[in-house]
């Protein structure tokens, strides 16, 4: 069990626990509860540029965006991601833009900027995947949504610190699985 709880609370950080399991669960139990105009997400391994939170932010009340996604391999640095896992990235990103027409170089990137009013403009979160697919299903609808205006820009990775939880396989497939699903799922 990593310490990142602890070193929230320290940090005066409200913490909301998600009993159910699921990397998608987890956002769609916090994201409402946010209690700011921006949400910023990122893993907390060290492996996102949150130094740089200042100039995303910036950037999207500059350029009046409702929704950025970084690209981590506009500045992957040494040991920050396996071959494995950038093949896997581009597969998934292919599968996204041929089957949704978004063009994205980082379908699985982790790390949004947005404003938290763009989420009343696409699905309901609960109807969003409560595993790892989450993350590609949130960029689809913010980018296909003629409602919110959403930007891909590039961003830096950094070796993780401490454990991975990733499957790599096993999500990579879920994930890949889920985009076919949802291309011919017809919208409620």
């Amino acid at each position: 069990m990593d310490k990142t709880q602890e070193v929230a609370k320290q940090k005066g950080a409200k913490i909301i626990v998600e009993k159910r399991k699921g990397y998608g669960r987890a956002y769609k139990t916090g994201m409402p509860q946010a209690t700011g105009d921006i949400i910023v997400t990122g893993d907390a391994d060290a492996t996102y540029p949150f130094d740089h939170i200042h100039e995303y932010v910036q950037l999207l009340l500059d350029k009046n965006l409702d929704f950025i996604t970084t690209n981590r391999f506009a500045s992957l640095k040494h040991g920050s991601m396996s071959v494995k896992h950038a093949f896997g990235n581009l597969i998934l990103a292919t599968t996204l833009k041929i089957l949704f027409f978004i063009n994205l170089k980082d379908s699985q990137s982790g790390m949004w900027i947005f404003k938290k009013e763009a989420l009343d403009k696409i699905q309901p979160l609960e109807q969003f995947n409560n595993g790892m697919p989450f993350s590609e299903e949130l960029k689809i609808e913010m980018f296909a949504s003629k409602n919110t205006k959403a930007k891909e820009i590039p961003s830096t990775l950094y070796s993780r610190a401490g454990e991975k939880k990733l499957q790599s396989f096993t999500d990579g497939w879920k994930n890949l699985k889920f985009l076919v699903k949802k291309r011919i799922t017809p919208r409620s």
